[in-house]
């Protein structure tokens, strides 16, 4: 399959560079997918189109401020992204720039850290030894130190004031502090507060948490000619088996994931045999695995009923999910998305992670 199918066109200026002034005051697109019908709202009424007793699965991960700067011994400023833990808690694979020189002579803050570079990875990625002036772990480190690594749709200068709103908005009100696992934020659960959430709740939706570290790979275009010859990005998720139990029944209601982030990790535990999840069972009894599924039309879905989602980048693999999920067992989800995402662009929605959202029911 072509990949030239899952393009389209987008005006520069409809890229979210900042949040909504409240995050349930986004915009809504309805997509009724019996009907083949579309409606415009707000985030904030979301409630109104929910399939009773709806069962939300979002992801729990909390975003790190993984983007850390320091120098290099002869004076040169290196910009590092912590991407993930290597072979122990200080050592980490990152992205560097720039990469080259800080190979030859390392980077360091002063008073605070220095760190050397010992592998040079195959995908773009350094593995780095940091050298702590403090009693802490490098991810307290970032989190003192760190700003947001915002993907590089989002413009900021070097000392935006905007830091301090991104530090905030960049994350979900749900995000577990002790899960800094990811280096993006599941954006489709950014529109969700506090307030919307009991209110859900007060009117009979049940909310379930599972962990998947959003890595760097959900903002990498696919860039081969044929989809399926596409090197599908990896990332590790963590289902509690309360969680898993209730994906297993029927009961309870239709099953709504917040984000494709939460599809991926459901998707690939649903279609493992029995043994395998046995194998992937930790001693706590949750589920520790890691998804390396690639959802393309014509996918069906196993543990899936409904899908809340941002709108997302041109020959990604998250377009492709989208596209898949609007007609499950069949490729015409591809040219409905494109009349949706033109539809959108036509009514002025803001697209990617600041974006508005979209309720496939």
């Amino acid at each position: 399959m072509e990949a030239a199918l899952f393009d389209y066109h987008l005006p520069r200026k409809c890229i979210a560079q900042e949040p909504a002034s409240t995050r349930d005051a986004s915009r809504l697109m309805v997509v009724d997918r019996k009907n083949h019908s579309v409606k415009h709202t707000y985030f904030s009424n979301i409630g109104e189109y929910l399939p009773r007793n709806a069962r939300l699965y979002r992801n729990n991960a909390a975003v790190l401020k993984a983007r850390i700067y320091g120098y290099r011994s002869s004076g040169g400023k290196v910009e590092c992204v912590l991407i993930q833990p290597a072979e122990d808690a200080h050592t980490w694979w990152c992205l560097l720039r720039p990469g080259k020189k800080v190979t030859r002579e390392g980077f360091g803050l002063e008073n605070e850290f220095s760190a050397n570079v010992i592998e040079v990875g195959s995908n773009g990625c350094y593995r780095v030894r940091f050298h702590l002036l403090r009693k802490e772990s490098v991810t307290d480190l970032a989190e003192r130190l760190g700003i947001m690594p915002l993907p590089p749709y989002i413009s900021r200068t070097e000392n935006d004031p905007r830091y301090a709103q991104d530090a905030i908005r960049y994350q979900t009100v749900y995000a577990d502090p002790n899960k800094r696992l990811a280096v993006a934020a599941p954006t489709a659960g950014l529109h969700f507060t506090d307030t919307l959430i009991d209110e859900l709740k007060n009117n009979g939706a049940r909310f379930y948490d599972l962990t998947l570290q959003v890595g760097i790979g959900t903002f990498h275009p696919i860039k081969v000619h044929d989809i399926t010859q596409h090197a599908i990005h990896h990332e590790s998720y963590e289902i509690p088996r309360a969680v898993h139990n209730s994906l297993l029944t029927e009961k309870g209601g239709p099953r709504v994931a917040v984000g494709t982030t939460s599809v991926r990790s459901i998707e690939d535990i649903m279609r493992r045999s029995a043994k395998q999840v046995e194998a992937f069972r930790s001693p706590s009894g949750s589920i520790q695995a890691e998804a390396d599924i690639f959802i393309f039309p014509p996918a069906t879905f196993a543990g899936v009923d409904h899908l809340i989602t941002n709108f997302h980048l041109p020959k990604s693999s998250l377009l492709c999910l989208v596209s898949a999920f609007l007609t499950p067992g069949s490729k015409t989800g591809i040219d409905w998305l494109k009349q949706l995402y033109n539809e959108a662009i036509e009514q002025q929605y803001r697209f990617y992670s600041y974006g508005d959202a979209m309720l496939i029911l």
